[in-house]
């Protein structure tokens, strides 16, 4: 079988699709979507017809299927189908390109397979749903990233990457993947580095390149929070003394920052963390509540806090000349 039929099968199955996920479906739509003439379209709908596919409608005025013919027979409750419009909107906002692109094709197969009442439920309800997302979008330098990542977790198969890191500089890796998540606002890889011989995080969006090897993985392992909690980087405790008043604002963020403990006292919630930013993130983060806390130790902690108070008092105190 030549490439122009491969090419007419695979457009002709989707077209089935999406008779089966619309109530009406326009030629005109058809043709834009799959990047073809309306001529085209008109032939791949005869070709449906051709096959025994009951389709009602004709050139101009939108085609639909025969109510009741379903394929294949699965069924969803009301209640299911309005958590998979939910389900879509997360992963609208907040689901890497890659994976994104993959989850519409699926949720188009999803409608394929709804009564018609529910397709209409779906029309009715799907523009009601919003979720408002107040961080920037990342670009990715590649498409089709964590699919990539993914395959070479399943065939446990070393990957190569140009990563950039924070400072600008480039450099090839070799990894073996672990796992992937999102947080603030970003994609991670945890992976093991053949060239630093330790775990480490490498932002989806700072990969330059991406090759997946032929060569195996060297060690097995296991799931990603067990890396995520035990990294071995080098790593400060930090001990703080925090309000009760104050410690439900920290609750999405402590977390991030690497609490490990958190214990109630007469005084107050005593936080224990593990941190690698102990010279600028951290304490950057701390000078947003600093004064419903008191850093328990280390001494390094309270030098630099008092050190980044000091400099903004500097710059934003008022001289008769700038009044």
């Amino acid at each position: 079988m030549n490439d122009h039929y491969l090419k007419k099968l695979d457009r002709v199955t989707a077209i089935l699709t999406q008779l089966q996920s619309k109530p009406v479906v326009r030629a005109q739509d058809l043709a834009a979507k799959f990047d073809v003439s309306v001529r085209t379209i008109y032939r791949d709908i005869k070709t449906l017809e051709n096959a025994g596919i009951p389709i009602i409608g004709e050139a101009g005025s939108g085609y639909s299927l025969m109510d009741g013919y379903k394929l294949p027979p699965v069924m969803f409750t009301k209640e299911e189908v309005l958590s998979f419009i939910t389900a879509e909107k997360l992963m609208q906002k907040f689901s890497h390109q890659s994976l994104g692109n993959h989850y519409r094709t699926a949720m188009e197969k999803v409608r394929s397979v709804l009564k018609y009442s529910d397709k209409n439920l779906i029309q009715n309800i799907e523009k009601q749903i919003d979720i408002f997302n107040y961080y920037p979008e990342t670009e990715d330098h590649i498409k089709d990233v964590l699919p990539i990542v993914l395959e070479s977790i399943a065939e446990k198969r070393q990957l190569t990457i140009e990563y950039r890191t924070i400072d600008g500089s480039v450099s090839m890796r070799t990894i073996e993947a672990v796992g992937v998540f999102f947080e603030f606002n970003y994609w991670y890889i945890m992976a093991f580095c053949t060239l630093r011989n330790d775990f480490r995080q490498f932002r989806v969006d700072r990969i330059l390149q991406i090759y997946k090897t032929q060569n195996p993985f060297l060690q097995e392992y296991g799931q990603i929070n067990d890396y995520r909690q035990n990294g071995n980087g080098n790593k400060t405790i930090v001990k703080l003394l925090v309000e009760k008043k104050i410690i439900n604002h920290l609750s999405n963020s402590k977390k991030y920052y690497g609490l490990i403990e958190e214990k109630e006292t007469d005084l107050g919630m005593e936080l224990t963390f593990e941190t690698e930013w102990i010279t600028d993130g951290f304490p950057r983060w701390l000078i947003t509540f600093a004064d419903y806390a008191t850093i328990l130790e280390p001494e390094i902690l309270k030098i630099r806090l008092a050190e980044l108070i000091e400099n903004i008092s500097v710059k934003h105190q008022k001289t008769p000349a700038n009044r």
